[in-house]
């Protein structure tokens, strides 16, 4: 190796040790800010896992699904709800359903989650990198496949495929996790609510591969209750 290739190789393994620490950092206030429940985010990345391996056996998504994808969305995925740091504890904690204002008020986490990680971005990868998928996630995870959601109402192919297949696995675990407001919804129940929100609130394709990893979906939320040891 040159001595030009050395440097350029001791640079970029430099880079990489940066990114990875501040990605660690980020996610460490993820955690600490999570509202919903201790294994969320395990429960969460290892749901878009299986999504992400799915498409890409059926190739469905070839231009985009690799084994890169993969990996960098489950290293980024317990980033999505990062933007909650900037929503108030007494909306976080509440142990009731919110009120309009406070709905509105926690609506605003996507983007700041953007926010966040964009800021970050720009000291670590170009567009292309794990910071921008980070961000895509974060930023995009509550948009709709018929253009309802939020922050920006994007629809369809317009929402980056790291958010759509998180936005599945994100609903999945609300849906069968208990909450001070509401029951556990059974894996049963969980299923044909995603099977109705198809084209709706969902990719089609990512249901489809959803219904061929359901019965590992329901496997993981068994593996990771809240009550287990795991």
């Amino acid at each position: 190796m040159s001595k030009a290739a050395e440097t350029l190789h001791t640079t970029n393994q430099h880079l990489q040790g940066t990114q990875d620490q501040a990605l660690a950092l980020l996610i460490e206030l993820a955690a600490v800010r999570d509202d919903e429940t201790g294994k969320h985010l395990i429960r969460t990345k290892l749901f878009v896992r299986l999504l992400a391996e799915r498409l890409k056996e059926m190739g469905r998504y070839q231009n985009e699904i690799d084994d890169y994808f993969v990996q960098v969305l489950c290293k980024v995925a317990p980033l999505h709800d990062i933007g909650k740091v900037g929503i108030p504890d007494k909306i976080l904690n509440k142990p009731a359903r919110l009120s309009k204002g406070e709905r509105d008020l926690m609506m605003t986490h996507p983007a700041i989650g953007a926010s966040i990680i964009n800021a970050a971005k720009a000291s670590f990868d170009d567009d292309h990198g794990i910071m921008a998928t980070a961000a895509e996630v974060a930023g995009s995870h509550h948009e709709r496949w018929d253009g309802t959601g939020y922050p920006s109402g994007l629809k369809t192919v317009e929402i980056p495929l790291a958010a759509r297949i998180m936005s599945l696995a994100d609903m999945y675990d609300a849906l069968t996790s208990e909450r001070p407001y509401k029951l556990a919804w059974t894996h049963e129940q969980a299923v044909q609510e995603v099977i109705r929100m198809e084209g709706l609130a969902f990719d089609p394709i990512i249901v489809k591969a959803f219904l061929l990893e359901e019965s590992h979906f329901k496997q993981i939320a068994d593996d990771f209750k809240e009550d287990s040891k795991v």
